[in-house]
Order: C-alpha cells, then sequence, then structure tokens
C-alpha cells in the first residue's frame, strides 16, 4: 500500500507588521488549531474546513501524519521556530520513509533569513529525499511565490475562493493531483503577474476576481491556479502566480499563458474599495441596517495588530447610536473588566498601543458581558473549529449606544461568534463592525444589505501606493495601472 505523510505549516507574513511570529503563537489555539503531532491530527482536523483535513479524507493511501502548525499571521517568523517546526517535519519524513509527502503551506511565509521560506522548507526536503521524491503542496490565494518554490514542488493546488470557504476542498484536490502525478508523467507550467492586487480587490464575492477564478477550472489542464499574492511583504517574489499541470507540455503552457492572459485583461478592473472611516460612518448610518463595517488595515488575518481605535473614535465622534465592534484586542482592559465585574462602571484606556497606527481612546465604560472565549466557530469559513480568544469582554461606551468587544488573543472577525460569545447578535445591530478584511463576508453577507471597506490607519496597508516597498523585483506594476519598479 502507498504511503503518503502528511504535513502542515501555515504563516502568512506581513514584513511591515510590528509584532513578531515566534514559537509560542504556533503553540497557542486562537482562531487556528495549536500545533498538533502525529494520529492526533487525524481526530483534531477531522471535518475543519483546512486543507489537510481534505487532503486526509480524500486520500486513498495510508497515511503518515507528522506536524500541523499555524500561527496567525503578523510579522517574521522567528529563526528559530521556523528551524524547530521545519526540522520536526523533515525529520519525520525521513523516519517514516513514505512514498510521498503532501504538505499545507500558506505561500506567504518569510523569515528574516529566508524571504522566501516556502521555497526553503522544500529545499531542505530535497536535501533529504532527494530530486524525484513526490511532493504535493497546497496554498493560500494570498501566496508569493517564486520559481524556486514552483521547480522544487512535484504538483500545487490553490484556494480558489476569497472568503477561504474551499480550503478543505484545495486539500482534496491535492490529494488528486498527487495520484495523477504518481501514475504518470505530469507536465507543468509557472507564470507571474505584472502587478500586485489590493488585498480587497482580490475578492471572489466581486468582479473581476469571481470571473478570473470561475474561469480556471475549465482550462485544457490537469489543474490551473492562481495565487494572486499577498502585498504587505517586501521580498521579490511578492505578487500574483500562476500554475498549470496537464499531460503534455504544450498543453500546460497554453493554459498558464491563457491565464496570465485573462489576469492581464482585467486588471483595470480591480478596485480596492476603500473609504475613509468617517465617510464609511456616514454611509452607515443613513441605513438601512445592518450594515458592516469592515476595519480592513487593521485586519489581524493580514498582520494587523487588532487594536487600533481610528474606527472606534469615528464611531464615537459621529455619535452612532448603536454600533457594535469586535474584536479589540486589549488584554489588560479584558482582564481590568474581569476584575471590576459585571454592571461595573470603569474607566479605561482602550487599544492604541501601537503609536505610530493609533492612540489610546480613554473612556468610562460599563461592563455588559463577560466570557471565557472560547467558543465553536458556525460560520461558512471557520464552521466547526474551536476558537480561544481568552477573557472576553463587552464593554459599552457610558452614555452611548457603541459596545466593544475586546479580547486577550488577537484574530480576525471572521465569524459571527466573535460577537455571540459575549451575547451580542449582529443582525439585531445598525452598524456591525469587523476587524477583518474579506473573510467576515463569508458569513456577514447573510445579514447584512451593505458592507463597507473603512482605511484607517494600520499594520496592513490596503493602498499600495503608501507602502514602502525597498525588495520588489525589478518591473512589477505597484496595483493595476500603476507605477512600475525599477
Amino acid at each position: 500500500m502507498t504511503r503518503i505523510a502528511v504535513a502542515g505549516f501555515q504563516h502568512e507574513t506581513n514584513t511591515f507588521a510590528p509584532q513578531p511570529t515566534t514559537w509560542d503563537l504556533f503553540e497557542k489555539r486562537g482562531a487556528w488549531p495549536e500545533l498538533t503531532r502525529g494520529a492526533d491530527l487525524i481526530d483534531r482536523f477531522r471535518g475543519l474546513n483546512i486543507p489537510l483535513s481534505g487532503f486526509m479524507a480524500e486520500c486513498r493511501h495510508d497515511l503518515v501524519p507528522l506536524l500541523w502548525a499555524g500561527a496567525e499571521p503578523g510579522g517574521y517568523v522567528a529563526a528559530d521556530a521556523f528551524d524547530r517546526i521545519v526540522g520536526e517535519i523533515v525529520a519525520g519524513v525521513q523516519a517514516a520513509a513514505p512514498d510521498a509527502l503532501y504538505l499545507d503551506l500558506h505561500g506567504a511565509m518569510v523569515t528574516r533569513d529566508a524571504p522566501d521560506a516556502e521555497a526553503e522548507i522544500l529545499a531542505r526536503i530535497r536535501r533529504a529525499m532527494g530530486p524525484d521524491f513526490p511532493i504535493a503542496v497546497s496554498l493560500d490565494l494570498h501566496g508569493n511565490l517564486s520559481p524556486a518554490f514552483f521547480d522544487a514542488a512535484t504538483v500545487v493546488t490553490v484556494y480558489r475562493t476569497y472568503p477561504h470557504t474551499d480550503m478543505a476542498e484545495t486539500g482534496a484536490r491535492a490529494a488528486r493531483l498527487l495520484d495523477a502525478a504518481m501514475t504518470r508523467p505530469v507536465a507543468k507550467a509557472f507564470r507571474q503577474g505584472g502587478a500586485l492586487i489590493p488585498i480587497t480587490a482580490q475578492s471572489t464575492e466581486f468582479s473581476p476576481g469571481a470571473e478570473l477564478y470561475a474561469a480556471l477550472p475549465g482550462r485544457d489542464a490537469l489543474s490551473v491556479d492562481l495565487a494572486s499574492g499577498f502585498p504587505p511583504a517586501d521580498i521579490p517574489d511578492c505578487g500574483p502566480s500562476i500554475f498549470a499541470y496537464a499531460e503534455t507540455q504544450e498543453a500546460a503552457d497554453r493554459a498558464a499563458d491563457e491565464t496570465l492572459a485573462h489576469l492581464n485583461a482585467v486588471e483595470g478592473a480591480f478596485d480596492d474599495r476603500l473609504l475613509s472611516a468617517p465617510d464609511a460612518v456616514a454611509r452607515a448610518m443613513a441605513g438601512p441596517g445592518p450594515v458592516v463595517i469592515a476595519d480592513v488595515q487593521d485586519n489581524p488575518g493580514a498582520g494587523g495588530t487588532g487594536e487600533t481605535t481610528g474606527l472606534l473614535r469615528a464611531l464615537v465622534e459621529a455619535q452612532a447610536p448603536d454600533a457594535i465592534l469586535s474584536m479589540l484586542f486589549d488584554p489588560a482592559a479584558a482582564a481590568a473588566a474581569h476584575q471590576a465585574g459585571l454592571g461595573a462602571e470603569i474607566i479605561l484606556p482602550l487599544g492604541g498601543h501601537y503609536t505610530q497606527y493609533s492612540q489610546p481612546l480613554t473612556a468610562e465604560v460599563i461592563v455588559e458581558t463577560l466570557s471565557d472565549g472560547r467558543f465553536r466557530c458556525t460560520g461558512p469559513m471557520f464552521g466547526g473549529s474551536d476558537a480561544d480568544m481568552g477573557p472576553t469582554a463587552c464593554l459599552r461606551l457610558k452614555g452611548t449606544g457603541i459596545r466593544v468587544v475586546v479580547g486577550s488573543a488577537r484574530a480576525q472577525n471572521a465569524d459571527q461568534e466573535f460577537f455571540r460569545v459575549v451575547g451580542l447578535e449582529p443582525a439585531e445591530h445598525a452598524i456591525v463592525c469587523v476587524k477583518s478584511a474579506i473573510h467576515f463576508m463569508a458569513d456577514y453577507k447573510r445579514i447584512a444589505p451593505t458592507i463597507l471597506f473603512a482605511e484607517t490607519p494600520g499594520a496592513n496597508p490596503c493602498n499600495l501606493a503608501a507602502i514602502p516597498f525597498t525588495r520588489l523585483r525589478s518591473g512589477i506594476r505597484l496595483g493595476p495601472g500603476g507605477p512600475m519598479r525599477g
């Protein structure tokens, strides 16, 4: 019986984010599962919308589970964490001596020593297992991939939805594509796009992303995928990339070229949809509600600090009569609320710890709800996953209808349970503010007729012209129709 080893190492690195991604963040459970090893992977990941889960469910061979590690997107991955996790994977593959390996990777991981971290992972495995050892990889739609990575992987699949509701299916596609590659020769082709695409313009909920990704399965090939790239990463291979696999080299090249031509043809239609925070709040107050406002540049799911106060201040200044915001990463405020107790009225500085983005908002608040921050997600993207945000509280700014959910773990709000954990039902409020960029849409579009994207200072800049790049490759453009580097 064929034996397939499986492992995962997920991180989306924002090289402009101020907080490093250290070993302990991979060990903790937040919105992502905690670091898991060996046979525990089978039960821990069963039924989840995670690529590894989809691969294991689809695979018809004997599985050799090794390790899975993931942390909330943030700054550079610490070298010791990278070396420990990759070292465990390499040692596990060597010891198991399987017939092939599947890796659940992101595609936008960066360490200070390895700007092309996924290529480095594959290089270390290749040194241990040789050039012909089959390696299948699934990737996030936001991967920044290089020719070196493409050359080292046998086959690659990429998410085709943003929000990523197809993560498990992408893992399942990797299982099927690996089967094809293990039974016959598979030709492959790789292309890189010529322009960075703003994160908020990449969604498959809008044009042109919807049409661009819908066309992929119909190409004349075994598999064609497009990674749209992750802009807040100052590395040479930042930007879109295309992977095509076919029975012949001619068919693989044709599929890759057609996809690149389609991407180039629709480039001018990508729209970042950004509004100033005051404009977004004014439009939301005009209704009808509920209206969702995304605090996109403080999205923890793209490395944001999760604690900026720009949007909260806009709500206060506009005297919004009914607004809720989740989740503000502020362990000190959450601890103070728990110490004060239900119904207490206390004065707290909220957020604003990274003063390059915002200042703390000091307010008198009423502690309305307390929670341990543990809940099970129910939305289309993270449904079934158990989250642990640590001590959590719902605070109402006294004299207003503005409520803020403060928590002790940093994670983007991509599920309505981020409000329900403290008893708030999003559909019952006029303005619903989420610290997320796009992923929230999978769940919140079911209750909100209007979704707005607010531009406030944060570690996830969505206006590409404002990002201080220094290491991009020559010739790539800063956004659709934007200026060319070098």
